[in-house]
Formats: structure tokens, C-alpha cells, sequence
């Protein structure tokens, strides 16, 4: 199968004066369609990885490709667009506007895209929150919900724009073991069910087992990579 991100000979400085090297050199792919983990001490690098995956970070030296398309050479409105069409994004914190109901919540990278809410755009919306399980607390207030639900929420809104690509870090980090586990099966089967690509960060080697494949990063390099 096709790998859908790429990097290449990826290094990561930071600092100026007094430099600090995170990542040391990453040649790294992940097939289209695939469930990946990568597990690390803190500070081994993973989130640095991710971040520069999902460019929201850039690499001092090498490569990286999503899909077809060379992110380096790309403009800051075609990154954004990128990100907002092939990329979605779970973090620890699940970062939803307090303000708004979680149904909004869910329907907000649809309208940062620049699209109104028509019938079927809603429809999406309300389908995604029954498919997490919410159906009966889309119109609470986001800071009204269990730390499970605001996460399924998280989950919803980040398959809004349907993305080919997921990356989650952490995405049970604050949660029970209940609902760590209700998570990452409702993340398994979106892989299988829509073939979407799922990049999953976690510290956790029991939840990082249940992957297809485990990268194990230390000290900025690639220590275990391992397809299950």
C-alpha cells in the first residue's frame, strides 16, 4: 500500500545561540490506511514528530511529504489548507470553545473552511455525534460535559472536513480507563470502517499495543519500529 506521509532525513534544532537537537536524522513512513503508535519518554521527541507531521512545526533539515505534496515548498494559506482538508487533529486538551454547544463545536473546521451550514453539512455534524455517542448532549454547552464526551467531541470535530490523515497526541492522557478504552475503539473503527490514517501518540505501551505498528522514539531517534 502507498505511504501517505514521508519524512525524510528530518532534523530538528532549536535555538540560536544554544542549540538543542530534538530529532536526529528520521526516515520515516506510514502507509495509507494504517493504525501507527509512537510511544516515548517525555521529551524523546514524539510530539516534536507530530507536530512537524501535522505542520504545525518545521523541520531544520530533510523532508516531509503528505501525500503526493512537499511541504516545504508549500505557502502559509496552502499549509492551512492543507490542514483544514487532509489533516485533523486530537490533542490531550481537547481545546473546544467554551462558548459554543458541542454540536458548534464539531461544525467549526467546516466553517473555518468557509462554508455555511446547509442541511446536509449539519447532517454530517449530527451523524459524527451519534457515531461518537452524543447524540443525546449535541446542544450542551461544551464546558457542560465529562471529560469522555468533550474528548468524543474532539474526535467528531476533527472528522468534520473527513481527512485523510489523523493525528492524536495523547488523546486519552487526561481520562479514566473506561473511557480511554471506549476511545480507542471508537478510533479503530474509524480506521477500518472509513480507511482513514491514524499517527497516535501515547506513553502508554498497553493502549500503543493495540496499534498495527509501534514506533519507539528515544533521545530524537528511532529506537523500535515494530508492525504488529
Amino acid at each position: 500500500m502507498a505511504d501517505i506521509i514521508k519524512l525524510e532525513k528530518v532534523s530538528k534544532i532549536y535555538g540560536d545561540k544554544i542549540k538543542t537537537q530534538v530529532l536526529f536524522d528520521l526516515d520515516l513512513a506510514f502507509e495509507r490506511g494504517s493504525f501507527n503508535s509512537i510511544i516515548g519518554a517525555s521529551g524523546s521527541g514524539k510530539s516534536t514528530l507530530l507536530n512537524i507531521i501535522g505542520t504545525l512545526d518545521k523541520p531544520t533539515t530533510g523532508n516531509v511529504l503528505i501525500g503526493d505534496k512537499d511541504v516545504s515548498i508549500l505557502a502559509k494559506k496552502q499549509l492551512a489548507d492543507l490542514r483544514n482538508s487532509t489533516l485533523g487533529f486530537i490533542f490531550q486538551f481537547h481545546y473546544l470553545l467554551p462558548e459554543f454547544t458541542a454540536l458548534e463545536n464539531v461544525l467549526m473546521p467546516h466553517r473555518i473552511k468557509g462554508g455555511g451550514v446547509d442541511k446536509s453539512t449539519l447532517k454530517k455534524a449530527e451523524e459524527l455525534m451519534e457515531m461518537v455517542g452524543l447524540s443525546k448532549v449535541k446542544n450542551n454547552p461544551a464546558n457542560n460535559m465529562s471529560g469522555g464526551q468533550q474528548q468524543r467531541t474532539a474526535i467528531a470535530r476533527a472528522l468534520m472536513n473527513s481527512p485523510e490523515i489523523i493525528l492524536a497526541d495523547e488523546p486519552t492522557g487526561n481520562l479514566d480507563s473506561d473511557s480511554t478504552e471506549n476511545i480507542y475503539k471508537i478510533l479503530r473503527d474509524i480506521n477500518e470502517n472509513s480507511g482513514t490514517t491514524f499517527v497516535v501518540i501515547t506513553h502508554d505501551r498497553r493502549i500503543a499495543e493495540k496499534a498495527d505498528r509501534i514506533v519507539e522514539i528515544k533521545d530524537g531517534r528511532i529506537e523500535m519500529d515494530v508492525k504488529r
